[in-house]
């Protein structure tokens, strides 16, 4: 097994961040790079959290108010010039305890309110997931299709700056002019920079794809796009309805707004128990300073809803739930949108990339090869040497672009259904 392979058995299983620091290239594929940015994902980790949180809310509407213990002691006894005392000749004191009792199901009231905050939580957990995943694939296909692109460019640089060689040879015996092997350093110089330039995306992707994955920095990540299924699945045979309704029943940021709305309801039955008072039971006894002595008694507290009836947080609540709906209708409406235009863009995209021949690539990379071939040979001029050559670059660079959009727009199917239509 190659030091790759055995690096790639470690990620599978238990996914070591220190066992990327000590390999140089990483190969991973679309499955094994999703795999790394769920268990690793700082974002994703960070916001896991927040669900905890939520969780604790729960168990703090579940706990009861505690017990209210009150005791007074005689501090000084003038008559007897002594401090504290408790007897019943010299000494008085009395105490009490006192429980709070909610009314009106304020307690039940809060533990629902709790369990929807769960949900919430969890619905912007996911929804933070489809949002990062979509992100994280779109970069891992810029990244692959960036790298192919790079290699084309490696590849003329090194078959121009061989002809470049030659053709500096033949100047120096006078076989060709000066001006041609000047359009040939153009040409070189000119690949080269384009290069540079592809390889400044090409290490931003990688960045992206590392700080996505957890991934330190040294590594190089190599992307590899190989699953046929992918590639073959045809988004033709999938209807704009099938795809409305997968986002309708999984988009988390819909159903977040559609929690948020039961949460302002909720929070409203809330505010309008909380305008019931509670009731504080007590239960105290007096040595001496109540008749008859040896007082016990039996209290009840409860406020008069005179002038504050939680006017103000009922209104609020309500204010909430027209929000909430406000904000359904237009989630709604943006989820339409974006399945319709992703929809659109997808087809537009896989019609284009089917009318390319399937031979054209290698019939293409013969022609580049004869091209060069015929070059020497001085059968073709050097104008429509350098005009086949671009050409050459061109075409491939636009089917690379092709087909970086064609799996980008698959990604945003997933993406705006919020399921994995294309795996």
């Amino acid at each position: 097994m190659s030091k790759i392979s055995l690096w790639l058995c470690v990620v599978l299983t238990s996914i070591s961040i220190s066992a990327f620091a000590q390999t140089d290239t990483l190969k991973l594929d679309l499955h094994q790079v999703e795999q790394l940015f769920l268990r690793n994902n700082y974002e994703l980790l960070a916001s896991n959290y927040q669900i905890d949180q939520a969780r604790a809310d729960l168990i703090t509407a579940k706990l009861f108010d505690n017990p209210e213990l009150e005791y007074e002691n005689l501090f000084y006894n003038h008559e007897t010039k002594k401090f504290l005392q408790t007897s019943y000749a010299y000494g008085q004191f009395a105490t009490s305890v006192s429980q709070l009792v909610k009314l009106a199901g304020k307690r039940n009231k809060n533990i629902k309110l709790a369990q929807t905050g769960i949900k919430l939580a969890e619905f912007e957990y996911f929804d933070l997931i489809r949002t990062l995943k979509f992100e994280l694939q779109s970069t891992f296909y810029k990244a692959y299709y960036h790298g192919q692109s790079v290699q084309v460019y490696q590849e003329q640089i090194d078959a121009a700056q061989q002809l470049l060689n030659a053709y500096n040879l033949q100047l120096q015996v006078g076989n060709v002019a000066q001006k041609e092997v000047i359009r040939m350093k153009s040409l070189v110089i000119s690949l080269k920079s384009e290069l540079t330039s592809l390889l400044n995306d090409l290490e931003d992707d990688n960045r992206d794809l590392k700080l996505l994955c957890g991934i330190v920095p040294t590594v190089v990540i190599k992307p590899l796009l190989n699953d046929p299924k992918l590639s073959n699945q045809p988004i033709e045979k999938i209807s704009y309805i099938n795809l409305l309704d997968s986002a309708r029943s999984n988009r988390a940021d819909l159903k977040l707004a559609q929690g948020t709305l039961q949460y302002n309801e909720q929070q409203l039955q809330l505010q309008k128990a909380m305008a019931i008072p509670d009731v504080e039971v007590s239960l105290s006894y007096d040595l001496k300073g109540n008749y008859p002595e040896k007082y016990t008694g039996l209290g009840l507290k409860i406020p008069i809803p005179l002038f504050n009836r939680n006017q103000g947080e009922i209104k609020k609540a309500k204010v909430g739930i027209a929000a909430a709906q406000t904000n359904i209708k237009k989630q709604e409406l943006q989820l339409e949108n974006e399945v319709y235009n992703s929809y659109l863009t997808a087809l537009r995209n896989e019609k284009r990339y089917q009318e390319i021949d399937p031979g054209f690539y290698s019939d293409f990379n013969k022609l580049i090869t004869g091209l060069i071939s015929n070059f020497k040979a001085r059968n073709i001029s050097l104008i429509e040497f350098l005009d086949l050559y671009d050409s050459y670059k061109e075409n491939t660079l636009q089917l690379n672009n092709i087909g970086l959009e064609r799996m980008n727009s698959r990604a945003e199917i997933n993406y705006v259904t919020g399921a994995n239509i294309f795996k």
